[in-house]
């Protein structure tokens, strides 16, 4: 005679109440799509432009490599991509953004000295703030300058700000707040 073996009562009630909200669903197939753009706007890559102004000479690139060289991130892409997301959508009819990042140091900071398996961990403390230098252009849509100038993002508490949400586990979290601050002031505020 074979023995056979039972779940739980307990985990079989758990996993009813996980496929029940849709818990084991299978993955979407495709990620969200683009936003659709009206007929005769521009696309929001084409209101704002962002440029790198030596990359390599960073704070983050200096003291990590300019991908994390850590963990592979790659965080020069992922920053200019929200960057031109957000400003698209604060900018009036016609008016274009034009962005020169000249420095960045992401938020937290690598401790070696604790040791071989937190060595590649990024720690997040009050002494590691993230920071931005960037000057910008703002351009109305005769083709007029209607603000310019020069940027030293900040945020030294950034982690008591509440700027990003607790359930947030996008590793440049911190990052995009500074972004989102510095927007958030609107156009004419820059």
């Amino acid at each position: 005679m074979k023995h056979m073996t039972s779940i739980h009562p307990c985990s079989f009630a758990a996993l009813l109440a996980i496929a029940a909200t849709g818990g084991l669903a299978p993955a979407p197939a495709l990620a969200e799509p683009p936003p659709a753009v009206a007929v005769g706007e521009a696309h929001p890559a084409a209101r704002v432009s962002v440029n790198y102004v030596n990359p390599e000479e960073f704070s983050e690139a200096k003291e990590f490599g300019q991908q994390d060289r850590f963990n592979g991130a790659n965080y020069l892409q992922p920053l200019k991509a929200y960057l031109v997301q957000r400003a698209s959508r604060m900018l009036g009819p016609g008016e274009r953004l034009e962005v020169s990042i000249t420095d960045i140091k992401l938020a937290g900071g690598y401790e070696p000295w604790r040791g071989a398996q937190l060595m590649h961990v990024r720690f997040m403390k009050d002494v590691y703030p993230p920071r931005m230098d960037l000057s910008f252009k703002l351009i109305g849509s005769n083709g007029e300058v209607l603000r310019e100038g020069s940027r030293q993002l900040r945020n030294l508490g950034y982690l008591q700000s509440g700027a990003t949400r607790t359930s947030d586990t996008d590793p440049l979290r911190y990052d995009k707040a500074l972004i989102d601050s510095w927007l958030r002031r609107g156009p004419e505020n820059l």
